[in-house]
C-alpha cells in the first residue's frame, strides 16, 4: 500500500463512544471507516446509517471484511483483551479504548502476538496527543521548570451513575475511578516520567450498591464491585513521584487536576480527558521576582478529538515510523492500576516491572486534516 492510501477502518461496538470516533474520524483523510459492527447489529445499522458507513453487521462479519486493516474496538472493559486477540488473529490492526485488558495475562498475550504477526496495537487514551498535554511536554522539554520531580493529579465526582443510564459496567472489575479514569492521568504522567517503578495506595468501597439515576432505569440498583475512593503514590524509575486521587466519592468536583513540580517551577497542565485547556506555569522565586504569579503558556498545535491516535497509528503503519499510543504503554498503565489496586487490598507498596520507550512530543505543525 502507498502511504497516502486511507486505511480501512472497521468498528467493533457501537454504543455511545462510538459516536465522537465516528465524527471524528470522517474528518482525516488518512483513514476511511468502512464498516460498524456489535452484537446489537439494529444498534450498529444506526450507526452506520446516520454516519455514513457503507457496511454494518456482527463483530465476526468486521473481522471478515476484506478492506478493513484496522479494527477500532469500543467493547466494554471485561471483553477489550478478547476482542483485541480476536482482531490480531484476523490480520488486523487494532486500537482498543482503555484499558488494554482487565487482567494483566490477557494484556500481555495480546501484545506479544500482535508483534508475533506484525501487527499494531493502539491504546487510548488519545487525549494526551492533544494539544493541551502535548504543549505541556514541549515547555517540560524546553527546560520551562527544570528537571521535573513530583506530581499531583486528582479526579474527584460522585461518579458516573449520576448521569450515565446504564453505569453497571463502570463499578465492575475492570473500571472504577482507577482504572476508567486512570489511562488520562496515568498516561500523561508516563509521557512526562517514564516507566513506573513502584506503586503505594488506599482506597475504599463506601456502599455495596449503587443506584442508576439517568434514563429508563432510574432507581434500578446494581452491585459496586471495585473501589470508589483511591490514593496512590507512584515511583518512577528514572526518578520522581506523583500522588494522585481516583474518587467517585466527592460532592466536591475537581477534574483534570494535574501539576508537575520541577526544579525550576510547577507546571499546570491542560485536564488529560480533554484535547485542550489553559496551560500555567509558577517558576520558582528570583532576586528580581522573589513572589512570583501564575502566568499563562501559548498552546500551539492540533486540538483534535477521538481519532487522533488512530490518525498517528496508521501514519505508522504506512510509513513503518512507530506510533506514540502504544499497546506497550497501554499495558504499563494496566499494570499500573494493578499495582495500585492490589496495594488498596495488600496495604503493601507493588512493583510494577514492566517499562516503555517514553514517546517524543508531537511537533506543533502537525495536523491530522492534512496527508
Amino acid at each position: 500500500m502507498s502511504e497516502r492510501e486511507p486505511v480501512g477502518v472497521g468498528f467493533i461496538g457501537a454504543g455511545m463512544i462510538s459516536n465522537t470516533y465516528l465524527e471524528h474520524l470522517g474528518r482525516f483523510p488518512d483513514v476511511r471507516v468502512v464498516a460498524v459492527g456489535d452484537i446489537d447489529t439494529v444498534r450498529a445499522a444506526a450507526q452506520a446509517q446516520k454516519h455514513e458507513v457503507g457496511f454494518s453487521g456482527t463483530p465476526d462479519q468486521v473481522l471478515a471484511h476484506p478492506d478493513v486493516e484496522l479494527v477500532v474496538n469500543l467493547t466494554i472493559p471485561a471483553v477489550h483483551a478478547q476482542v483485541s486477540l480476536a482482531a490480531i488473529e484476523a490480520g488486523k490492526h487494532v486500537w482498543s479504548e482503555k484499558p488494554i485488558a482487565v487482567d494483566y495475562a490477557s494484556g500481555q498475550e495480546l501484545v506479544a502476538r500482535a508483534a508475533e504477526k506484525g501487527l499494531r496495537v493502539g491504546i487510548a487514551p488519545d487525549t494526551v496527543l492533544g494539544q493541551g498535554v502535548q504543549s505541556a511536554l514541549r515547555a517540560i522539554a524546553r527546560g520551562e521548570i527544570g528537571r521535573p520531580i513530583g506530581a499531583w493529579t486528582a479526579m474527584m465526582s460522585l461518579g458516573p451513575d449520576r448521569w450515565h443510564p446504564n453505569p453497571d459496567f463502570f463499578f465492575a472489575p475492570g473500571a472504577g475511578p482507577v482504572f476508567d479514569m486512570g489511562p488520562y492521568y496515568l498516561t500523561t504522567l508516563v509521557n512526562v516520567f517514564g516507566s513506573v517503578a513502584r506503586a503505594s495506595a488506599a482506597g475504599l468501597t463506601s456502599t455495596p450498591t449503587r443506584t442508576v439515576r439517568a434514563g429508563e432505569r432510574i432507581g434500578a440498583e446494581f452491585p459496586v464491585n471495585v473501589p470508589t475512593h483511591v490514593n496512590a503514590i507512584l515511583e518512577f524509575e528514572a526518578g520522581g513521584t506523583s500522588s494522585s486521587i481516583f474518587s467517585w466519592e466527592s460532592a466536591l468536583t475537581r477534574m483534570g487536576v494535574v501539576e508537575i513540580t520541577g526544579t525550576e517551577g510547577t507546571l499546570a497542565i491542560p485536564d488529560p480527558n480533554m484535547f485542550e485547556g489553559p496551560l500555567r506555569i509558577l517558576r520558582a522565586p528570583t532576586a528580581s521576582h522573589p513572589e512570583p504569579e501564575w502566568e499563562d503558556l501559548p498552546t500551539e498545535g492540533v486540538v483534535g478529538g477521538r481519532g487522533l491516535g488512530i490518525v498517528d497509528m496508521v501514519r505508522g503503519i504506512r510509513s513503518g515510523q512507530p506510533h506514540r499510543a502504544t499497546g506497550e504503554i497501554g499495558l504499563h498503565v494496566l499494570e499500573t492500576m494493578i499495582a495500585i489496586d492490589t496495594s488498596v487490598a495488600s496495604g503493601e507498596s507493588v512493583a510494577v516491572t514492566s517499562r516503555i520507550e517514553r514517546p517524543e512530543p508531537i511537533p506543533a505543525e502537525w495536523t491530522p486534516y492534512e496527508l
